[in-house]
């Protein structure tokens, strides 16, 4: 963490201070050489980390180094920051020097201020070049992070892994189902020769899976020759090749050359290709790390004809393109108790005493159905009287016994490999999980804002920030770091969340490194200093414990009271505060003093009772994130406009509609000059309050996510010229005033052409022609359109659509959808269209669609007519729909049954009170004596 620390300083920090003029001469070669100091640190600090990891002997001396160097950064950021803050206060130009005899006072202060700041420049520059001399004489830079030398250490002989392909048949629980499906994928399928990946997260037991499939007998027969090699990080190419050349020769009882221990690499590619070439073979190529292994190992595998397989387990999904791809995942709990209680309860027949039922059941759910947790607790555990107090106190204290207990430190020993693996920038956006609590869903986009906050997202030229975090995103889901907690309409992951033993591996290595504070739970004093504090749940220890200036993200969760002094001593004292995420916490009010956090870059009064932004919020010149959603604030000070660098704003709450017991969604009111936010990508949701403002956001070409509401019918060509200029935008939402306002779009002759999502709520006359331009919409949602053409034999010719919603979207009679027509619909929902009796559905069409609702339609009198076609459906839903309707749809005595029964879930809702509605399965007896009554 010391390398992102002194990385963000390079990539972030100090270009900041050489672009700026003001301090003594010769400063900016100061700044520099202290620049180049750092990179030659850089370079020591990958290797210190895997010295400390290695070297008992070494590893406190290294680890003080490395603190040091982290704090060196740390130093080098506040001063910075300061400099910058002081300056932006009082600025220095020409004007103040006119008036120099005047304001003498001030300019000395100015000069001063100058002085001490080149001084702690100047002791930052001697105390880097004194650790980069230190650095070596300890020789940090000796060791290789990815190719040790042959006295580097080894990963393969006692890796704790090693464990997996010695593990008895017995101690193997719950992977008889992926066992046979690999079995049938290597045995079963074309004669061309394919990749299989397992992929997973450490410890889930990949290696245990494949060691089986590998020696079961079906598979020995079905092949004429068989190897398995262990990858791991480090490696050496000619090793491996000579490996899998003698385990060939070996296991057909062949005479091995005597020269293949003096071969070259590429000699012993080309000797492996020609041996395998007539053989029908199975490689297993176990924990592999990296593209480049498989780019060179792949040449020595002939592509041959004879039904050949390589077998590999990864953690990340895209080492090596796969035939197949079997993501392994975690045991579900039934059979992590049954793995839990093999393992402890050995004398007990594998039976759980009473009394430690509740115990052994929280902690087997700690361990989240990870394999490797499981057996290593379970060890310890079957060592341990069965006494329920002894039980208790190793419950509780569990997360220290991870860190302290010999026996348990292989589970993070074995996760760590992954963290050591990745880059500094993946690094610290890993270790950034730990600001959230244990079991948090952690909103994707909400993270994204934060790592690029923090500084820990690098530029790419061609495309932004965000985009760049997405992708970091990305890869730790691939690399089985992170889960998918749920994906929206177009693929996307929305939410996500760590394992909780890689939590705790997270948790330790951010407190070793002074990454953050977790929680001032667990840091009742603040001797030390707090650069990221994350504030959790019902914490006791007294908020102005955390008054350190020094702090630079405050992150509140779910915690009962904010005392009005905390919240005063954030923005009145923390001036180089970078983020404050106060969602959900109960505040209602932003004091003025938030205008002195020039640095503040990331403000979030989400669900929050905060009606009034102070004016003195113009003054957050850095500001990128402001999130006002679910908040009480309705209208934005004419301030907002000086918000330059502003590049998310999301700002609309739901009203609640008693008499209907349903809320309706309001957006906010904008002043003018909304022009000046150049850099905005986000806007959701504002209201077209007047004509200035829609014409103002066509200066707004930055735009990739826009939401409108309150348009009325005689502004709409005013947007469609504002749109027109937004090239970059992904999604747009337009709303019209109420449900029979007209919105007026059809002068939009040049869409933009990159739009992927589309919401429209108002009148329709007709379907606007420019919808056919768009060849990248992915979802589509008409509602109030009233359309009397049916506008499916439109959207039809769109070729990416997924996701298509008609609510009260169509008039007519009949809809018809075209044999080949949406070849790539999932999701497909028809509510509230009054007048239709009929639906046809061709054979072809719709042929990846897993979930069709038909809600309120109180015409249709009969199923869809070819629902039958539809091979792929998994969910139908019928909502408030006629009682004869559900009835000719239920088993035994329903006619239509037939044409549904191939579905696996088909439901029907009824409305209890306002939007809840009681859901019943088919041939549900509730539901038919409801029917029927």
């Amino acid at each position: 963490m010391a390398e992102t620390a002194v990385s963000i300083v390079i990539q972030h920090v100090l270009p900041l201070l050489v672009q700026e003029v003001r301090l003594r001469k010769g400063f900016q070669s100061k700044v520099t050489s202290i620049k180049g100091q750092l990179e030659i640190i850089q370079s020591f600090l990958k290797d210190a980390d895997i010295r400390a990891e290695r070297d008992e002997d070494m590893g406190n001396v290294v680890k003080t180094w490395v603190e040091q160097v982290r704090e060196e950064a740390y130093q080098i950021e506040d001063v910075i920051d300061e400099y910058i803050l002081h300056f932006a206060k009082q600025p220095f130009g020409k004007k103040q020097c006119f008036h120099f005899h005047q304001n003498f006072f001030q300019f000395a202060k100015k000069l001063k201020a100058r002085h001490v700041i080149a001084s702690k420049i100047q002791d930052i520059s001697n105390n880097l070049k004194e650790k980069r001399e230190m650095a070596v004489s300890y020789h940090f830079n000796n060791i290789e992070q990815r190719r040790p030398s042959n006295n580097a250490r080894s990963v393969t002989w006692h890796d704790p892994r090693m464990a997996a392909l010695l593990i008895e048949e017995a101690e193997v629980v719950g992977i008889e189902s992926h066992r046979d499906k690999l079995i049938n994928w290597l045995v079963e399928g074309p004669l061309n020769r394919m990749v299989i990946s397992t992929v997973g997260i450490g410890g889930v037991g990949k290696t245990t899976l494949v060691k089986k499939v590998y020696e079961n007998d079906e598979v020995k027969t079905h092949f004429d020759c068989h190897a398995w090699i262990t990858v791991s990080q480090s490696y050496k190419m000619e090793e491996i090749l000579r490996k899998l050349i003698k385990q060939f020769y070996k296991e057909r009882e062949e005479s091995i050359p005597v020269e293949i221990d003096t071969m070259e690499q590429i000699t012993l590619m080309g000797q492996l290709r020609q041996y395998l070439r007539e053989h029908r073979y199975v490689i297993v190529l176990d924990d592999l790390w990296e593209n480049e292994f498989w780019d060179c190992i792949e040449l020595a595998l002939p592509k041959n004809e004879n039904g050949s397989r390589i077998l590999i387990t990864s953690r990340d999904k895209d080492v090596a393109p796969s035939n197949y791809l079997y993501k392994l995942p975690v045991l579900p709990l039934e059979k992590a108790w049954v793995l839990f209680c093999t393992k402890v309860f050995q004398l007990e027949g594998g039976h759980c005493p009473p009394d430690l039922v509740e115990l052994s059941s929280a902690i087997v759910q700690r361990c989240e159905g990870l394999p490797l947790a499981i057996v290593a607790i379970g060890g310890v555990l079957s060592t341990k009287d069965k006494i329920f107090n002894e039980w208790l106190k190793f419950h509780n204290s569990l997360s220290s016994e991870l860190e302290s207990n010999p026996h348990l430190k292989n589970i993070a020993k074995i996760l760590s490999l992954s963290y050591h693996d990745l880059s500094y920038n993946l690094k610290a956006s890993l270790l950034y999980f730990g600001m959230f609590s244990e079991d948090y869903y952690i909103n994707c986009a909400r993270l994204i804002r934060l790592w690029i906050a923090e500084g820990f997202v690098k530029e790419m030229q061609g495309i932004t920030l965000e985009e760049v975090a997405q992708g970091y995103l990305n890869q730790l889901i691939h690399k089985s770091l992170v889960q998918v907690n749920e994906v929206d309409s177009i693929g996307k992951t929305r939410s996500c969340r760590i394992h909780d033993m890689m939590l705790e591996v997270i948790l330790s290595r951010s407190k070793e490194l002074d990454f953050h504070l977790v929680s001032m739970q667990n840091y009742p004093n603040f001797k030390r200093l707090a650069r990221r504090l994350s504030i959790q749940n019902n914490v006791k220890t007294p908020l102005q414990s955390a008054t350190s200036c020094q702090t630079r993200s405050i992150l509140l969760f779910e915690v009962d009271e904010v005392p009005n002094y905390f919240l005063n001593t954030c923005f009145a004292n923390f001036k180089l505060m970078k983020i404050m995420d106060c969602e959900g916490a109960p505040i209602d009010y932003i004091p003025k003093e938030v205008g002195k956090l020039f640095h503040l870059r990331y403000l979030s009064l989400r669900d929050t009772k905060v009606q009034i932004l102070p004016k003195s919020i113009g003054k957050l010149h850095n500001l990128e994130t402001l999130d006002l959603k679910c908040s009480l604030v309705s209208e934005l000070p004419v301030e907002i406009s000086g918000l330059r660098k502003l590049r998310y704003l999301v700002a609309y709450n739901y009203n609640r509609d008693i008499e209907y017991n349903i809320d309706t969604r309001r957006g906010i009111k904008i002043p003018k000059g909304i022009r000046h936010l150049e850099s905005l990508q986000k806007l959701y949701e504002i209201e077209a309050t007047s004509t200035t403002l829609i014409i103002e956001l066509g200066s707004l070409a930055q735009l990739r996510k826009l939401s409108i509401s309150k348009l009325k019918r005689e502004n709409g060509m005013d947007l469609c010229t504002a749109i027109q200029k937004m090239s970059h935008l992904r999604s747009l939402e337009i709303s019209a005033t109420n449900e029979e306002e007209v919105l007026n779009l059809q002068s939009l002759p040049s869409p933009p052409l990159l739009l992927q999502t589309l919401s429209l709520h108002g009148r329709l006359e007709k379907l606007p022609k420019w919808i056919l331009k768009l060849k990248s919409m992915v979802r589509i949602v008409l509602s109030w359109s009233k359309l009397m053409e049916d506008p499916l034999k439109v959207l039809q010719a769109l070729p990416n659509l997924m996701r298509l919603s008609l609510h009260d979207g169509y008039g007519g009679e009949q809809l018809h959808i075209e044999g080949r027509s949406f070849q790539k619909l999932k999701d497909l929902r028809f509510q509230n269209l009054g007048g239709l009796n009929r639906m046809i559905i061709d054979e072809g069409a719709l042929p990846f669609l897993e979930f069709l609702q038909i809600r309120e339609c109180p015409q249709l009198k009969e199923v869809p007519s070819g629902i039958h076609h539809l091979k792929s459906l998994k969910e139908l839903y019928f909502t408030e729909m006629p009682t004869e309707f559900v009835l000719s749809l239920q088993p035994d005595e329903g006619p239509d049954f037939g044409k549904v029964k191939h579905i696996p879930s088909v439901n029907f809702c009824y409305r209890t009170s306002g939007e809840h509605y009681k859901r019943y399965k088919l041939g549900d007896s509730k539901l038919l004596k409801r029917l029927r009554s």
